[in-house]
């Protein structure tokens, strides 16, 4: 009876290594392996004499960021432009890189390369760093035989990506850092100053102006129920991002909200359109298809809307509707994002209008976070002069009109 012969998958591990080459100089090194014993034979085969082994349990370094990424593909299409062959261009990156995990990274995909792997391939085993659109775009380069010149535009487009969310989080973290900042000062005042004057107070024998007695009522709240407040509002917070992480319907509420917010949204909508016109535009210019390229353009707009909307358009454009009438009747777009499609797709240059586009809408981005810092400045100002004014006038109250009286 004949034995079938059965495919095990091993499982790799990184291991560092030590050791000491012909001349006797120690050298260290991280390689991946099935087992030590693999790693000792390689480095033997090497003129490596070994001296110790050890896998790594957990790889130091810190998280890989979308920024790391960028960086990597403008440093490897910079190389490849040169004339700097492939293998040698992941070594130069890897070891020049200030974060372990990314030299991991990127040593785990060279050695996928040396052993016969596309690419795209290699990059396909790392989807959390790698995406659906940055893999097409490597495939779409290696085929047509111009990887430098993809990986140039490729990460001139995570740059311009990169950019405007910057932005977003600019417009967005300071308010939200005023906002944290007041409630700390005022939940301070209000467990330790005001107590003090409640014990000032009870010393006079007369009642207490209106606006005072709300303020030491919300103090004893503080003082008696800290915890529940402080409680709440965190314990609130984390499962409130929990939730719109993990649940698809938060997500399709948050994303809906973003774009009806006053000034806000408008901002959110501007900058999800230039990512949707860059995403087009750079797959497009790539020679990736029109309906295989709206794949991976709705998910990268980063919006619920946009993304349903992309679905509509991929379908009308499979049964043959040209991209400005599908885009058109999505109801989502701008006109004047409609008419430069329509200018792109009559004359054949519709990467390019769509590049246009989205340099339009981005600048529109950069326009309106400076003008809402601006704008909150004053505002903030505003908003904390009345909540701390209003708490020092209301414990003043009761000593101006003893004042008033003594007078």
């Amino acid at each position: 009876m004949g034995t079938k012969a059965r495919a095990v998958a091993v499982k790799e591990h990184t291991f560092a290594w030590e050791g000491r080459d012909r001349a006797g100089k120690t050298i260290k090194g991280e390689m991946r392996a099935t087992g030590e014993a693999v790693i000792k034979s390689q480095l033997r085969r090497q003129g490596i004499n070994v001296v110790k082994v050890k896998r790594n349990r957990r790889g130091p370094g810190g998280r890989i960021t979308e920024t790391d990424i960028a960086m990597f593909t403008r440093q490897l299409a910079t190389m490849m432009k040169s004339g700097v062959p492939l293998l040698t261009s992941f070594d130069i990156v890897a070891k020049g890189h200030s974060n372990a995990s990314v030299t991991r990274l990127l040593m785990e995909i060279k050695t996928d390369i040396e052993t016969g792997s596309s690419l795209t391939t290699a990059f396909r085993k790392h989807p959390a760093y790698f995406d659906a659109l940055y893999c097409n775009l490597v495939q779409a380069g290696e085929q047509a035989g111009i990887l430098d010149s993809l990986l140039a535009r490729l990460a001139t487009y995570k740059e311009k990506i990169l950019g405007v969310k910057k932005k977003i989080k600019s417009a967005l973290f300071y308010p939200t850092a005023v906002i944290v900042a007041a409630f700390v000062i005022t939940a301070v005042i209000m467990i330790f100053v005001i107590p003090a004057f409640k014990d000032l107070f009870s010393s006079f024998g007369a009642d207490l102006p209106y606006p005072t007695q709300v303020v030491i009522i919300i103090s004893d709240a503080f003082v008696s129920y800290w915890w529940i407040i402080f409680g709440a509002i965190f314990g609130g917070f984390f499962l409130f991002m929990k939730a719109w992480r993990r649940s698809e319907a938060m997500q399709i509420f948050m994303d809906r909200l973003m774009l009806k917010l006053p000034v806000l949204g408008e901002i959110m909508k501007n900058a999800t359109l230039a990512r949707w016109a860059r995403t087009l535009a750079t797959m497009f210019a790539a020679g990736v298809p029109l309906v295989e390229s709206l794949d991976s353009v709705g998910g990268a707009s980063g919006n619920y809307v946009y993304r349903l909307a992309t679905r509509k358009i991929q379908s009308e454009v499979t049964t043959g509707t040209s991209l400005t009438v599908a885009m058109q009747n999505a109801n989502v777009f701008p006109n004047m994002m409609l008419q430069m499609v329509s200018i792109g797709e009559e004359s054949g240059a519709l990467d390019a209008m769509l590049g246009k586009v989205a340099d339009f809408y981005e600048e529109e981005v950069d326009n309106a976070v400076e003008a809402l810092s601006s704008l909150m400045e004053p505002i903030i100002m505003v908003v904390l002069g009345t909540l701390i004014g209003g708490l020092v006038v209301a414990m003043y109250l009761p000593i101006f009109k003893m004042g008033e009286a003594v007078g």
